[in-house]
């Protein structure tokens, strides 16, 4: 934000350094920790080390970092847009005027609106790959912590500046599929989906067949028979199989709908199933992979073996007996066909915790084929599960599930009812709107406002908390933002975005240096993909703006003192506004 004034004494300190006789310095600058005014600071302790280099002399480095950093404290003194320059042991801190702080920000946001806090293209392609749910069962809770971490970190990464490809790898293949196909034409041949809640037939069919399954001792041949016809492409089988995937997917479009998620490009497991062939064979031929399917094995890389390791990497499978191929082997061939399709720098599965070491293994058997270079643009992003409250285990198989759309429908009941309440006079529609805003926040937000690395477990009354750290409360930051914003225009008021004309108070200040965080939370969230530095800066935001609106009238203060708290609420509502979209969250505009 200060980039010009930077250079510019970035300038002066090289200029006196080749008066002085002294080698070219490398500054780098950091932040002052905020205490009420803002600043930069730099080290002078590597340019005296350099000096003593250049001269072959042995001097005191922090004595001579002390005294560079004094005499260039008085050479700058009076730079303008700073308000003072002092050295401090060895360190040169410069600090910026309040009042041109202020405006810069203001006017950074005013001027950039929804792209504020947003990073200059870096000219790196990402594909993040995320949700990955299997067709032919429910969108369950289980479900839930990956699609909303794997699209807030694509919102993220590309505010930072990345170009993204927002992928989805979707389970349409195997045994289990078989298993609702075998289901399905033995009890439920002709019969068509529901017009809503397909996912919930979908996955009463499939925990159907678990049951079935058990009870029939035919069951799991006729499943190996219609496997087989499935892989030899028979048209009755393949047609049904294409029909009802459909319908699955069908199913999947309206719940990322509901949730604000989208894809650039889907995957599916059927297809690595038929290119992973080759890639096995080539394993093979090269003594990396072993086939031991003649003794009534199966085709697998000991990893262990072949490392010196022990029971580190332990071994990959990669095909069955039978000749069948397993998950190995599909993301095998998923890892080289996503950077050839892309030509990728950076290629990130957001995969639970429980698959780290079946990611460990296929990028080192990557590795070991020849893939070093691409296997340093891989990463596995993991995080914990979900549990329902009183930890209730979720399976599928048991069909002991919360569905993603039970738990979308609650959340907008029980959000419906506190807007009711808060706000009776809002019509049927308003509140609708707003209740599924407020509802789908308070989902997401618990998902992200945690370290990945620990279990979640999803609270009511936690997530839907107007008084805390929640959704709801940011969202009711916005809205009261809103309300002076409109009350304004109504009155003929308008903001000005310039250097205020008051002395500011304490509540003013913080909250400028709150917005002014956005830019740099979103670059270090990037870097460290932890959706938690937005969460928490949002919430504080929303916190200095209630600060903020308790203790500085606006409306009712005088010119120019009024235009300029204008132009701070405008810039808080959008800064806030701007987090919340990082998170996948709305702003409503009325609460």
């Amino acid at each position: 934000m200060f980039n010009a004034e930077k250079a510019a004494i970035e300038a002066r300190i090289t200029e006196y350094c080749q008066s002085n006789n002294l080698p070219a310095p490398t500054l780098t600058w950091s932040q002052i920790p905020f205490s009420g005014e803002w600043g930069i600071a730099t080290s002078l302790f590597q340019l005296a080390s350099q000096e003593a280099k250049q001269n072959n002399q042995k001097i005191n480095v922090p004595q001579r970092a002390t005294e560079l950093a004094d005499t260039l404290a008085s050479q700058l003194h009076g730079t303008p847009g700073f308000s003072r320059i002092e050295a401090v042991k060895g360190y040169l801190n410069l600090y910026f005027s309040t009042a041109d702080f202020a405006a810069r920000v203001l006017g950074a946001v005013a001027q950039q609106a929804g792209r504020y806090g947003w990073g200059e293209p870096r000219q790196q392609r990402v594909m993040l790959e995320f949700s990955q749910p299997n067709t032919h069962k429910a969108f369950h809770v289980g479900h839930l912590r990956n699609m909303i971490l794997g699209a807030s970190l694509a919102n993220i990464l590309e505010a930072a500046g990345y170009e993204m490809v927002r992928a989805n790898y979707i389970g349409d293949y195997g045994k289990d599929v078989m298993k609702w196909m075998w289901n399905y034409t033995k009890r439920h041949a002709g019969e068509q989906p529901p017009t809503k809640d397909v996912t919930r037939w979908m996955g009463d069919l499939y925990s159907e067949a678990t049951r079935e399954l058990e009870a029939d001792p035919n069951g799991e041949a006729e499943i190996r028979e219609l496997f087989s016809k499935w892989e030899a492409e028979d048209k009755t089988v393949y047609d049904l199989w294409l029909l009802t995937r459909q319908w699955s997917l069908d199913g999947f479009n309206e719940i990322y709908a509901q949730m604000g998620i989208r894809f650039d490009r889907i995957y599916f497991e059927s297809e690595m199933e038929r290119i992973c062939k080759p890639i096995i064979d080539d394993l093979i031929a090269r003594k990396i992979a072993v086939d031991e399917r003649a003794e009534g094995g199966t085709v697998v890389v000991k990893l262990d073996e072949l490392l010196g390791t022990q029971e580190k990497y332990r071994v990959l499978v990669l095909l069955r007996s039978d000749g069948t191929s397993l998950y190995g082997a599909w993301d095998l061939a998923l890892a080289q066909v996503k950077f050839k399709d892309y030509q990728l720098d950076q290629s990130i599965y957001v995969v639970d915790v429980r698959q780290s070491l079946h990611f460990t293994q296929v990028f080192k058997t990557l590795e070991l084929a020849g893939h070093e270079a691409l296997m340093k643009k891989v990463l596995h992003l993991p995080y914990e599960i979900v549990n329902l409250p009183g930890n209730v285990i979720i399976s599928s198989r048991e069909g002991v599930v919360v569905l993603l759309e039970e738990l979308i429908a609650q959340a907008t009941q029980r959000a419906a009812a506190i807007v009711a309440e808060k706000n009776p006079e809002l019509d049927e529609a308003a509140r609708l709107k707003v209740a599924q805003q407020v509802g789908l926040a308070a989902i997401k937000y618990p998902m992200l406002a945690r370290e990945t690395t620990k279990i979640a477990t999803f609270d009511w009354e936690a997530a839907l908390d107007f008084n805390g750290q929640a959704a709801p409360y940011i969202q009711y930051a916005c809205v009261r933002a809103n309300s002076i914003l409109r009350r304004a225009a109504a009155d003929g008021h308008a903001a000005a975005a310039g250097a205020p004309g008051h002395a500011l108070e304490r509540s003013e200040i913080e909250l400028i240096e709150l917005i002014s965080r956005l830019p740099d939370a979103v670059q270090r969230a990037a870097s460290e993909h932890k959706t938690l530095h937005i969460t928490n800066l949002t919430y504080e935001l929303a916190k200095g703006f209630n600060d903020f609106y308790n203790q500085c009238p606006v409306l009712q203060a005088e010119e120019p003192q009024r235009s300029f708290r204008l132009a701070l609420v405008a810039a808080a509502r959008q800064a806030m506004a701007n987090g919340l979209a990082l998170l996948g969250i709305e702003a409503p505009e009325v609460m």
